[in-house]
Parts: C-alpha cells; sequence; structure tokens
C-alpha cells in the first residue's frame, strides 16, 4: 500500500521522511525552499515577463507565491463584482487597480470574456462602457495577447450565451468591430479567426461593419451616443429641445430634459445645434438688442447648466470647437456667423461656463 502501511503513501518508500535535510553544498539549494518559504499554485504557463519577478509574497504566509493569487473560479467571481461596480460607478480606473491587485495576470482574458458577457443583458448605455473599458485596460493591464485571447473565449462561448441573449452573437460582433475602431484588437484579429472558423457569422458581422462607409464615425457610436439612441433621433430630440427653450427661456425645464437625454459624452453636439439655431434667428430676424437675442438666451442657457453641473466646460469648449471648423458654411446662411459666435465665447466666459485661457 505504498510502502508506508495500510493506507498510507510515502514517497520515500517508507524512509523517514519527516525532516530531510538539504545539503547547503548542493549546487541546486534553495535557501527559500529550505525553510518552507514558498507556495506552489496550480497554474498552466505562469510565465513571467522580461525582467519582472515571476513569485508574489503571501502577506498572510509570509510565502512566496509562484503563479495567480486565486483559482479561475475566484478571479471571475472578483471580476464580475468589479464590473457590476463599474456599472454604477462608471469608474474605470477603479476596475484597473482592482484587476493588478488580484495579482492573476494568467487568468487576464478572462476579464475581456467576463466583461462583455456581462453587458449583453444589459442596455447600450452599459455596452459603450464596457467599449471604453476595454481601452481603458489596454495595453495595461490587458496586453495584446490578452485581448485576442479574451475575444477568442467570449467567441467560443457564444453558443451559451445566446440561450440567455438570443441577440449575442449580433452584439458580440459589434464589439469586436468597435475593438478593431478603437485599436484594442488588430485587423489581422478577424482575418485569423476566419480562417479557424470558416463562415463564422459574428466575424462576418463585424467585418461587414468595418466595410461600410465612415465606419470609424459610425462604429464610435455604435452603441447610440450615449442612452442607446441612434445620433440621428438624439439630435433631433436636441433640435426640439432647444426650439422650445428659444421660445419659453425657461432656464429649469430646458436643464430637465437634457438631463434626461441621458448623453453626457454628447453634450458638445447640444452646443453646436444651439448656437447655430440661435445665429439662424439672430442672422433672419436682424435683432439689434442683445439682451432679448437668441445668442444671448443660448449662453444664458449653457451658463445655467454648467454652473448646476448638467454639462461640463469640456463639452462646452469642444462644442465650440466644433462650430470654429463649421464657420466657412455657416457663413453661407449667416454672413455675421463668425462675429456672433466670437461674442457667443465671450459671453460663455462672463457666464462662468468656459475656461477663460479658451480661445
Amino acid at each position: 500500500m505504498g510502502g508506508a502501511g495500510k493506507g498510507k503513501w510515502d514517497p520515500m518508500d517508507g524512509a523517514d521522511s519527516e525532516h530531510l535535510e538539504l545539503d547547503k553544498d548542493d549546487p541546486l539549494y534553495d535557501e527559500e525552499a529550505a525553510n518552507n518559504k514558498y507556495i506552489l499554485t496550480t497554474a498552466e504557463d505562469a510565465i513571467p515577463a522580461d525582467g519582472e519577478d515571476p513569485t508574489i509574497m503571501d502577506g498572510i504566509t509570509d510565502r512566496k507565491v509562484y503563479g495567480p493569487m486565486l483559482t479561475l473560479a475566484e478571479f471571475k467571481l472578483q471580476v464580475a463584482e468589479a464590473v457590476k461596480e463599474y456599472f454604477d460607478a462608471s469608474d474605470a480606473d477603479e476596475v484597473l487597480r482592482g484587476i493588478n491587485e488580484l495579482k492573476c495576470r494568467d487568468f487576464h482574458p478572462e476579464v475581456v470574456k467576463k466583461a462583455v458577457s456581462l453587458s449583453l443583458d444589459k442596455g447600450p448605455r452599459e455596452r459603450e462602457m464596457i467599449s471604453k473599458l476595454l481601452t481603458h485596460l489596454h495595453p495595461t493591464p490587458l496586453a495584446d495577447s490578452d485581448m485576442e485571447a479574451g475575444f477568442e473565449l467570449l467567441l467560443d462561448s457564444l453558443d451559451d450565451l445566446c440561450i440567455d441573449c438570443p441577440d449575442a452573437k449580433s452584439m458580440a460582433g459589434s464589439f469586436l468591430a468597435r475593438a478593431v475602431v478603437d485599436e484594442v484588437l488588430p485587423p489581422a484579429f478577424l482575418s485569423s479567426r476566419n480562417n479557424s472558423h470558416p463562415g463564422d457569422e459574428v466575424v462576418e458581422k463585424a467585418v461587414g461593419l468595418l466595410s461600410r462607409e465612415h465606419c470609424t464615425a459610425r462604429l464610435e457610436h455604435v452603441w447610440g451616443p450615449g442612452d442607446g439612441r441612434p445620433v440621428t433621433e438624439l439630435k433631433e430630440v436636441m433640435d426640439q429641445l432647444l426650439e422650445e427653450y428659444l421660445l419659453s427661456r425657461e432656464l429649469d425645464e430646458a436643464a430637465r430634459c437634457v438631463r434626461e437625454m441621458g448623453a453626457p459624452h454628447f453634450h458638445h453636439e447640444l452646443l453646436k445645434r444651439g448656437v447655430k439655431i440661435a445665429m439662424e434667428k439672430d442672422g433672419k430676424d436682424h435683432k439689434d438688442d442683445a439682451a432679448t437675442s437668441a445668442l444671448d438666451a443660448m449662453a444664458a442657457l449653457f451658463s445655467f447648466l454648467v454652473k448646476n453641473s448638467i454639462v461640463s466646460e469640456y463639452q462646452v469648449a469642444k462644442g465650440i470647437s466644433r462650430l470654429h471648423k463649421l464657420i466657412p458654411d455657416i457663413k453661407l446662411d449667416v454672413p455675421a456667423a463668425e462675429a456672433m459666435l466670437s461674442e457667443f465665447e465671450e459671453m460663455a466666459k462672463e457666464g462662468g461656463c468656459l475656461p477663460v485661457a479658451t480661445s
């Protein structure tokens, strides 16, 4: 029964192995091994990066750990909790810190699979957040190889994901195309996957999205501008909101509508359209009284929105920057557009919704 008695097994075939002294003169002598100062985990291929110490100190046992600190199941659970918290807090830096603290580099591809799969049964907002999170995590801590391996894991598990989310394959194709546009995945990944899995409908969808005209601009809004609605629909809502505000001049009502749009990353478009509409109205009506001009009312609106933390100064500055590029086209309908934009900038600075240094 193993040479050590019934029900016992001894690798030394019955020899006294309770305490084996190691020879310090042995070329293979390891002081840490002799003092039992390490823990060997079961992870495979725990290969450290160049110049990186492959060991991690376990603060509880005061031993060095070779390989991941957690099992794969424990790691998946931790990542799932981090992603769910990210959906609530929108703090990508916290997710990055959490992944680094887990010290499980061998399992990093699972981050991609878990993050994307958790967003599939959520709304467009969460899917947009995951696309941005992947960009934030690349190339550190998730290297190119982690991203590719992670999407491989995702694609291989889609049949199971489709049971709970019938549109999983379609959305995975959009994630793939968006990842290529965001330079998280190399385009060669799609070719490689297509060669190994001919006729893969997910890859074909991604290639189709990338083959469209202006694909980069379209895929940046593949999940909508923020609340999931198509960009064209959101622009129509903005125009209606701005027109109603210029008629009523009710700041509180306009602010409520802007907040309900749920598209904070698209507020630069709101400013661009608002100032353009105001220019066209003032240019058409030939109003000289600044107190009653549409441009003055628009400056008051964005000053109110910034002071109430509904629109950020960055979005205001970005919107004005976009307007400067459009001035040649706007001047065809409003010859005084350039002077009017400068006037709006001054009012914006005075209203506190634009940094004074911005020009």
